[in-house]
């Protein structure tokens, strides 16, 4: 495995990064190969990431059609930060290139810096960074305003300096698409805080963030319809979605989704838009939860209720959507 990830095979005592290029049935793949070292020799971890998944549209995505038209919006406008946020794995960058794909890039010049390039796109100038000769995130970022964007992805806000150099690009007239590490849309406004962002600088620059998970979906050859009770419904907030006596479906298990269940993934979102009373209460120094709350009352849908929504179509289980969410303070 080290060999084929390029890794140096003599050192056992440090942990490394590495990827196979590989091709499985005419299907390009990418495997990211991690290695710890551990008491009893190294742990090796491979993600897969297939280089045709990205050929997504958002509209495939799990985008109910509310927030994938408010999320539009946010996409169209000239210059602003638009941020996606949720834990590893969870879709960001996958998202992200949806977004990128949705715009114009024969007439707007788009830039994208990332830790590594996941994905190779038409049209996009795409910069990977390396940290060993110099070329980081804040450095590609000062030599991207020179080369007269339009539109730029940044792989992740990891610190401080690549954040400032985000709003202030924000500023100067570019649309900044970026990913940050939070659970809760609201949670994201805090995290550019603790980066020493400014709060006028935060409330100027970021437009909206969008949060999102994904659960997986149920087997359409195997899932089972079943009647939830009232007390079921009014205790999970189902009743607001799935009419008294409606079915919702749960996993089974068959030959084809290898008794699992599930087959394929879909994505849950909760979209926070920021409008002038949020604007407000982040220059007043309102913490995540305040701000999560705001935008409940403003019409958002969190993550939970944004499931529930699939849940009642019988897109995804009641179990899954309570495994997914209960870290975010939803559920």
């Amino acid at each position: 495995m080290k060999l084929l990830a390029d890794l140096d095979i003599a050192e056992r005592r440090l942990p490394q990064d590495g990827r196979i290029k590989t091709r499985v049935k005419g299907r390009e793949l990418d495997l990211r190969v991690s290695t710890v070292p551990t008491v009893h020799g190294e742990s090796v971890v491979l993600r897969v990431l297939d280089r045709a998944s990205v050929r997504f549209s958002l509209e495939q995505m799990g985008f109910e059609s509310d927030t994938l038209a408010r999320f539009q919006e946010l996409l169209a406008r000239p210059h602003g930060i638009v941020l996606v946020t949720g834990p590893t794995g969870s879709g960001k960058t996958t998202t992200l290139y949806a977004a990128l794909s949705k715009l114009d890039a024969s007439t707007q010049k788009i830039i994208n810096v990332e830790d590594p390039v996941e994905y190779q796109l038409e049209g996009i100038n795409q910069i990977q960074v390396h940290a060993q000769i110099g070329l980081t995130f804040a450095n590609a970022l000062r030599s991207i305003l020179r080369q007269d964007p339009d539109i730029i992805m940044i792989g992740e806000m990891r610190d401080g300096e690549t954040a400032q150099i985000a709003v202030q690009s924000a500023l100067t007239g570019h649309l900044v698409l970026s990913t940050l590490h939070t659970n809760t849309a609201a949670g994201a406004v805090v995290r550019m805080k603790d980066m020493g962002v400014e709060s006028y600088l935060i409330t100027s620059s970021v437009n909206g963030v969008l949060s999102q998970r994904l659960v997986r979906t149920l087997c359409p050859k195997c899932r089972v319809p079943e009647v939830p009770s009232a007390a079921l419904r009014e205790r999970t907030g189902l009743a607001r979605w799935l009419p008294e006596g409606q079915p919702l479906y749960v996993a089974r298990g068959c030959p084809h989704c290898r008794d699992t269940g599930y087959l394929g993934r879909t994505g849950i979102h909760e979209l926070l838009v920021l409008d002038d009373n949020l604007r407000r209460a982040i220059l007043g120094g309102a913490d995540a939860s305040q701000l999560h709350a705001m935008g409940v009352q403003a019409g958002m849908l969190t993550l939970h209720e944004d499931g529930l929504r699939k849940v009642a179509r019988g897109v995804t289980s009641l179990e899954e959507l309570l495994r997914v969410t209960q870290d975010s303070g939803d559920a």
